[in-house]
C-alpha cells in the first residue's frame, strides 16, 4: 500500500506501483469508440501512463494539457491518459480542448488497470478513483520512471517523466 495525500489528509492505494526495470503489466482499458484496448496494442512504441482520477478537475485537466503539447514533440512514442471518466466525457473534453495528441482510455467497466498496476485509492474522499501517477515504459514495455504524485491536488513531474524516454 502506498500513502499520499489528498488536500493534506493521507489517503493510500491498495498497492505499490510496478518498479522501474520491471516489466510493466498489461491491462484493458476502454478507448473512445469503446473497444477494447491493452498495452500490447502499443508494442514498439515508448508509452507514457497519464493516470489520475478525473478530467473534471483543474490538476488533472492540466495534466492532458501538457502531456498533449509535450507529445507532438515525441518520436516513437505514445501518450495515454487514463482515468474512471467515462470514454464520452474523456472525449468532450479533448475536442473542447483541440487535444489531439494524446489517447484517452478509460477504466469504467472493471478495475483491471488499477488491480494491476495497484494505484486505485482504498480509502479516503477518492475511494475507487485512480492516484494521480505517471509511468513512461521502453518500446518493450519495460518500466522507465514511475511517479506517484505526492499530492493529488499537485501536478507530475513532466520534466523528469519525459527526460526518462530519451
Amino acid at each position: 500500500m502506498a500513502t499520499v495525500a489528498f488536500k493534506g489528509g493521507a489517503v493510500n492505494t491498495v498497492g505499490n506501483l510496478p518498479a522501474v526495470g520491471n516489466q510493466a503489466p498489461d491491462f484493458k482499458l476502454t478507448a473512445g469508440d469503446l473497444s477494447d484496448k491493452s498495452l500490447a496494442h502499443y508494442k514498439g512504441k515508448k508509452v507514457v501512463l497519464n493516470i489520475f482520477p478525473s478530467v473534471d478537475t483543474g490538476t488533472c485537466a492540466a495534466s492532458v494539457r501538457a502531456f498533449n503539447k509535450a507529445a507532438s514533440g515525441l518520436e516513437n512514442t505514445v501518450v495515454l491518459c487514463i482515468s474512471k471518466d467515462l470514454p464520452f466525457a474523456q472525449g468532450r473534453f479533448c475536442a473542447a480542448e483541440g487535444l489531439n495528441n494524446v489517447v484517452t482510455l478509460s477504466e469504467y467497466k472493471d478495475s483491471n488497470f488499477s488491480d494491476a498496476y495497484q494505484l486505485r485509492f482504498s480509502d479516503g474522499p477518492l475511494a475507487g478513483l485512480l492516484s494521480r501517477v505517471v509511468i513512461t515504459l521502453d518500446e518493450n514495455g519495460k518500466v522507465l520512471y514511475e511517479e506517484q504524485v505526492a499530492e493529488v491536488t499537485e501536478e507530475p513531474n513532466y520534466e523528469a517523466a519525459l527526460a526518462s524516454l530519451k
